[in-house]
């Protein structure tokens, strides 16, 4: 795996032991399969996490509780290969309804062999988030941060 973080943006990436189109599922439909449990802003305990698998679906959490979280929008969505959707949480872990306030994190998927992909992510535009951004960059380049999450998602899709 390997991480970068550029001035306003935070890049990594993992390859994985499965077929590409296994892979995007995985991220995507499968994605509570994988995402740390405690990774989320729901004042309930999370019960499920929902990719809607089309652009102009959302991402979210649902809790315990029946109440739901939905922290971003899907802006992109071309399977296998590669899906964009924003980053509506601000600098304090609650939810950012401006839209102009919000970063962007693209996963791009590409087909090292028949059985291994290599997943790219990029969480980008990171200053929209206003004063203090370079926090939240610090949060998700750091170990607890994406490099955590896609080690995460590969074991699922191995397992998958």
């Amino acid at each position: 795996m390997t991480m970068q973080a550029a001035d306003t943006s935070v890049r990594t990436s993992i390859v994985v032991q499965a077929p590409i189109e296994r892979a995007f599922s995985v991220f995507t439909e499968g994605i509570g399969s994988w995402w740390a449990k405690d990774h989320h802003i729901l004042e309930a305990e999370l019960d499920e996490m929902v990719f809607e698998p089309r652009e102009g679906g959302h991402v979210y959490d649902r809790g315990v509780d029946g109440s739901e979280c939905h922290w971003a929008r899907v802006l992109a969505y071309e399977p296998p290969r590669r899906f964009v959707i924003s980053w509506d949480i601000n600098l304090r872990w609650q939810l950012e309804t401006d839209p102009g306030k919000t970063s962007e994190v693209e996963v791009r998927f590409v087909a090292e062999a028949p059985d291994r992909t290599r997943v790219e992510l990029e969480h980008r535009n990171l200053e929209r988030h206003g004063d203090g951004w370079e926090q939240l960059r610090d949060a998700v380049g750091s170990p607890g941060g994406w490099s955590d999450g896609l080690r995460l998602f590969a074991d699922a899709a191995r397992a998958a």
